[in-house]
């Protein structure tokens, strides 16, 4: 039985090398954006949803005025998802003479105890509908930004007629241990994120940090069908946007275009968090994605077979510390790097020591985002 286990084991552990190794050389190939001479013109309407962030409000309306992009040429509509701290009366206090600046509350359009799985698209919808921009950029409120983000995202758009955009994220720099492993694994994410959209091998974006054409939004539908999922406004729409027009998705690759976020601060939040995105783990139409991720937990479900198997026989525990070497010599090339373009390298030193907790983090938050439940802003969503 134990020969077959690590045949097996052995074997997904070569898938997987193939893998990494094909999600390195495309993010080595994939080239970054040089922003043209001539300034873009479009006009951009910035999303962004915000439930209880009276912490972030200021800071982040702070980070949109000081944008270098024409004031003339961006509006802001931030939409109070009900919340119950002092965000909106936050946002009705912000004068910005320069910056247009729309505070909506989405109470005005639904109620909170409305039959609707996805408040966030709701309040994406709702600021769509509300929107004077040809482009959509969506980010969230504990969001951050180089002064030429909107410039290098509209410079993007029309130099490439984009449909769809997704762009670099990452955590801000953080020394504690939770901080730590996040950023590294959101390092992996946005490495694969960039390779498999530039390959158009399979959908990946992240919501913190996207663009796409109002008119496209609305080609398809917007989040028809995907709107009884409580999560995926951000891959979800864009695989449906892929679907009609499969050659106008992008990855922009630009440190200009880097927003930077926070990381979560307990471990309950980052669980909770990981099975919110695991959730929809099955709810892809894009069937690749799934594929990938399923060989990737069965990887991790072998690890964990594999260390409960090592009790009873050395050799066994042998076999697998050679399995996991194996796993950091194969990632951390790729990873270091994605950790290069976003200033992150320093971090790299603790990749090899995290690797049990991602394996036991991967499991569980897999599980419980088919079988469990999270709780998110202060909601509870059941699977």
């Amino acid at each position: 039985m134990m020969p077959l286990f690590f045949f097996l084991f052995f074997l997904l552990m070569v898938v997987y090398a193939v893998l990494i190794a094909y999600y390195h050389s495309a993010w080595n190939r994939l080239p970054e954006f040089v922003l043209p001479e001539k300034n873009a013109s479009v006009f951009i309407s910035v999303i962004i949803a915000a439930r209880n962030e009276e912490n972030n409000i200021n800071g982040l309306l702070q980070s949109l005025y000081a944008q270098r992009y024409p004031k003339a040429l961006y509006e802001v509509i931030i939409i109070d998802d009900h919340s119950t701290d002092n965000t909106w009366p936050l946002l009705q206090e912000q004068r910005f003479s320069s910056m247009q600046v729309k505070p909506l509350q989405l109470q005005d359009f639904i109620e909170e105890r409305s039959a609707i799985a996805s408040y966030k698209k709701k309040a994406i919808e709702t600021g769509i509908n509300a929107a004077a921009g040809t482009l959509i950029v969506t980010t969230d409120a504990d969001c951050r930004f180089n002064p030429m983000w909107l410039q290098t995202i509209a410079g993007f758009y029309e130099a490439n007629n984009a449909k769809f955009i997704a762009a670099p994220v990452t955590f801000h720099n953080q020394h504690t241990l939770l901080s730590v492993f996040q950023s590294l694994d959101f390092l992996t994410l946005q490495g694969i994120t960039a390779a498999s959209v530039y390959k158009r091998f399979h959908s990946m974006c992240n919501g913190a940090n996207l663009a796409y054409e109002k008119s496209a939004f609305y080609e398809v539908n917007g989040f028809n069908n995907i709107d009884n999922i409580a999560s995926g406004d951000d891959m979800l729409l864009m695989h449906k946007i892929f679907k009609q027009y499969p050659n106008g998705v992008f990855y922009l690759k630009n440190r200009a275009a880097i927003v930077t976020t926070d990381p979560v601060t307990t471990w309950k939040q980052f669980f909770h968090q990981r099975i919110r995105w695991a959730s929809k783990a099955d709810k892809y139409d894009d069937k690749r994605i799934f594929i990938v991720l399923l060989l990737v937990y069965l990887l991790n479900v072998f690890f964990l077979a594999g260390a409960v198997a090592a009790f009873f026989k050395t050799t066994w525990l042998m076999l697998v510390l050679l399995l996991l070497l194996a796993k950091v010599l194969i990632e951390f090339p790729f990873v270091n790097s994605v950790a290069i373009f976003f200033g992150r390298q320093k971090l790299m030193k603790y990749f090899p020591f995290l690797q049990p907790l991602h394996i036991g983090y991967t499991i569980i938050a897999g599980w419980l985002g088919k079988f469990g439940h999270y709780e998110w802003k202060g909601r509870r969503i059941k699977k």
